[in-house]
């Protein structure tokens, strides 16, 4: 009987041991990895095991593949994985139509190459609109506007409008101007219709090319879904699992709604929403809206204009153009209003803002409706030029700045002859705006800069160009470190629109968002950060790219 019950207890303890120590099955194990979590300690891991959509468990290889196992286990080589990347600033809608719909006009070298380009377009894209993007006078050994005879010659009876590469000016030929009303006595109040001899040359500035905007026939329900589809698969093959769509109209943002929900558009978008009424009527009464895979808690307004266009406000006038403050595009009352409005409905307020005065007039703005310090979260977006006595305003009064390091590089051949030698030292001051509050978001203003959020990082720690210029950088002293550079792109953007608790980092319950790449960001040599390559991108665990 003794020796019976002995091996009835020797069984059962054999079943409880193999009970406790049974693996625990998960959807996917990653490991033989360099895991950046970017958690508050900013600590390192070399494994993960992820479930229903969120990280599990975090630690070493060995003692994760003891506890878990899955049918989908990888082995990254020893590969560097950082949270899916969050750009902070961008248009991915019209990023999308962009590509699929707008002659690329970015790179041209003179206005003829504008030409050739357009020639080349239009025979793929007949119709009665010819639309071009991504030009920038400042490229060309002529540094001034273009006019459009050229494009009325060529063009007689086809509308034309080509937008520049900030979005803050178009020209157009004579055509496009007849169908949107526009001649020599159009008043466009924080607009301007440039004129040569007392007539349109066709480059409207701000508000004049928005007008000029509104008249070209809006994209089809199936042409923007094609469009969101096409800027998906284009951001996650550069490692981008959320993107900010700064400003859009209601039926754009319930179409990105609808994909989500259908399962067609995995991206997650934080759209901030056009100041328009339906808009108003819309959201305000139901307060922020935090879906799934889609933020909508803010308002997106603008201040002025670019600087490369002239249209940034400043406070004393551009160094090129003397009697030129830029353009102020809407009154100071109703800027107030619109805060009032936002603030009474729990939003957030981004703003646009590039020139000194575009930037002081936002930050007096918001300081007189959030009174000091608070967890509003409102932006200012781009803090392009800010002046030194302007600075401690973001802090008294935790406004986030919001900016975009490639602009940075992209204006540093020129923009010291916008703003002259003293000023442009108050210009692109990242890391003075990053002291201010302890954090800073960054972007890449896409389809204005090039999509890379790794382009990003690189203008943000190096201050160069993709071939290494100037040897010493661009205004090294308000460069961000790297480890700030890589928060900078991923939870500091999920900050910014209140997300920091679901994604920006590689924690415990929060959605299994990664990238990998074959690079170390934090120790890879300055020549091999630009030519970064994504490996795969993952959203809730899954492949994406």
């Amino acid at each position: 009987m003794i020796k019976v019950t002995a091996i009835i207890l020797l069984i059962l303890g054999s079943m409880t041991s193999k009970m406790y120590s049974q693996e625990q099955e998960v959807d996917l194990i990653v490991h033989n990895a360099v895991i950046y979590t970017v958690d508050n300690n900013f600590s390192k891991a070399t494994a993960f095991a992820v479930k229903n959509g969120k990280f599990m468990a975090i630690g070493k290889s060995k003692e994760l593949l003891e506890a878990y196992s899955s049918e989908n286990i990888i082995d990254a080589e020893g590969k560097y994985i950082y949270p899916g990347f969050n750009d902070g600033h961008s248009h991915f809608l019209g990023y999308g139509l962009w590509v699929t719909k707008y002659a690329n006009l970015v790179g041209t070298n003179s206005f003829a190459e504008v030409m050739d380009r357009l020639i080349e377009h239009n025979k793929s894209f007949p119709g009665n609109w010819l639309l071009g993007r991504g030009w920038d006078q400042n490229d060309w050994e002529i540094k001034e506007f273009p006019t459009n005879e050229k494009l009325n010659q060529a063009f007689p009876d086809k509308a034309v409008v080509l937008t520049r590469i900030d979005g803050h000016a178009v020209i157009a030929n004579d055509f496009a101007l007849e169908l949107a009303g526009i001649d020599a006595n159009t008043k466009t109040d924080g607009g301007e219709v440039v004129l040569k001899n007392g007539k349109p040359t066709g480059v409207l500035v701000d508000n004049a090319a928005d007008k000029m905007k509104a008249a070209i026939p809006e994209f089809n329900e199936m042409e923007k879904q094609q469009a969101l589809l096409r800027a998906q698969e284009d951001c996650f093959a550069v490692g981008l699992t959320t993107v900010t769509d700064a400003g859009l109209d209601l039926k754009d943002i319930l179409l990105i709604k609808k994909l989500q929900d259908e399962q067609k558009l995995s991206m997650r978008v934080y759209a901030m929403m056009s100041p328009t009424q339906e808009n108003f009527d819309y959201f305000y009464p139901k307060g922020p809206q935090y879906f799934p895979r889609l933020t909508v808690s803010s308002v997106k307004l603008y201040s002025d204009g670019a600087l490369g266009s002239r249209g940034a406000l400043l406070v004393d006038p551009y160094s090129d153009d003397s009697e030129n403050y830029g353009l102020q595009l809407h009154s100071n009352a109703y800027y107030l209003e619109m805060c009032l409005k936002a603030y009474e409905a729990g939003f957030q307020v981004n703003t646009h803002a590039i020139g000194d005065s575009g930037n002081r007039l936002m930050l007096k703005t918001y300081s007189k409706i959030l009174k000091g310090k608070n967890d509003r979260r409102w932006r200012v977006e781009h803090a392009q030029i800010v002046q030194t006595e302007d600075l401690s305003l973001f802090k008294e009064y935790s406004i986030i700045p919001s900016v975009q390091a490639t602009h940075c590089t992209s204006d540093m051949y020129w923009a010291d002859e916008r703003l002259g030698e003293e000023r442009i030292k108050t210009a692109y001051a990242y890391k003075d705006l990053l002291l201010q509050n302890g954090w800073i978001i960054n972007g890449t203003d896409f389809p204005i800069e090039g999509i890379s959020p790794l382009h990003t990082f690189y203008a943000a720690v190096v201050r160069k160009d993709a071939k290494g210029w100037p040897a010493k950088g661009f205004q090294t002293e308000n460069a961000l470190s790297r480890e700030n550079a890589l928060r900078s792109i991923t939870i500091w953007p999920a900050k910014g629109s209140f997300d920091e608790n679901k994604k920006g980092s590689i924690e415990i319950g929060k959605l299994a968002d990664f990238v990998i790449l074959e690079i170390d960001l934090l120790k890879a040599k300055q020549t091999d950060l630009h030519n970064a390559k994504v490996v795969a991108t993952f959203v809730e665990g899954e492949k994406v790219y």
